[in-house]
């Protein structure tokens, strides 16, 4: 199955200002609004809640209190959390950062969610977060899926 236009036409604004979104001031608020979001309602996923659903039935939720922290979305089928999203500025090397995915399998430890995402929209990793995770983990610990945007229209 090709990958929807939206996600061929973020690939290619990625690409083209490559070097803009790598600066340390570019933020991951800005991340999130101009690239993970549309990733993720490209991908079918009401990020922003655009039939209005109530809080209860939102299909993500964001910075959810669920767990220990706040992971900046919960993706929810029906009313059960099914795994989190934790986003960070494409300045921050998630394959190496000992810190980023630590936060993360952390979160969805103690959510007891057994899968969640760490993204930049740059790259996009994938981890069994079933193993109590440790502050001195290395980074690919539980990693199941490693890939960088310009892997997003074969896979």
């Amino acid at each position: 199955m090709p990958a929807p236009k939206e996600i061929a036409d973020l690939v290619s604004r990625f690409e083209m200002h490559y070097d803009e979104y790598k600066q340390p001031h570019y933020k991951e608020a800005d991340a999130r609004r101009e690239f993970i979001d549309p990733l993720f309602e490209a991908l079918d996923w009401d990020v922003g809640n655009r039939v209005g659903a109530d809080e209860a039935y939102k299909d993500v939720l964001r910075e959810s209190r669920e767990g220990s922290g706040a992971p900046d979305y919960a993706f929810r089928y029906g009313e059960r959390i099914r795994f989190f999203v934790e986003a960070k500025k494409p300045s921050v090397n998630l394959e190496e950062s000992v810190q980023s995915a630590y936060q993360l399998r952390n979160y969805a430890w103690n959510a007891r969610l057994p899968l969640s995402i760490l993204t930049d929209f740059e790259e996009f990793a994938v981890y069994n977060c079933q193993y109590e995770p440790k502050e001195d983990d290395r980074p690919d610990k539980g990693r199941i899926l490693y890939m960088t945007f310009r892997d997003y229209l074969e896979r």
